[in-house]
């Protein structure tokens, strides 16, 4: 396996724990950055699950992630339901469609599902990475 894919792969599940790691640093971030952009490129499709405050802070960060993952479209969610103490977004860009509920959680960020039939080793979910990685 390719140097720069053993070191992304050690990154983003550095960030798969039961307790959120925070990115302290531009650096940090940058990488982590880096990290998730080369294993989507290599992968067929994506889900990215979001835990946020509200409906409108989910959207804006599936649609951030989704411009930094190379997509050329922007979800909006019309039938914003009313949910009060957060929001779950669930997202796959292979049917690209959504779900959306309330979410009752502390956690709020972002996990990424990767499917891949090519390259079993990067097949998996990431993270918990902040809402706002992209931003």
């Amino acid at each position: 396996m390719e140097e720069s894919l053993k070191k992304s792969l050690s990154l983003l599940k550095s960030y798969s724990c039961s307790r959120p790691k925070v990115v302290n640093t531009s650096e940090e971030k940058r990488q982590l950055q880096e990290a998730l952009r080369l294993i989507v490129s290599l992968s067929e499709a994506q889900n990215l699950g979001i835990c946020a405050d509200n409906v409108q802070e989910a959207v804006k960060s599936l649609n951030s992630y989704l411009r930094a993952f190379g997509n050329d479209f922007e979800v909006k969610i019309e039938d914003k339901k009313e949910i009060d103490n957060g929001v779950y977004l669930k997202f796959s860009t292979e049917k690209k469609n959504y779900y959306l509920e309330s979410y009752i959680g502390n956690y709020r960020g972002v996990l990424v599902t990767i499917f891949s039939s090519s390259n079993e080793a990067i097949v998996g979910t990431y993270g918990h990475f902040p809402l706002d990685l992209f931003d």
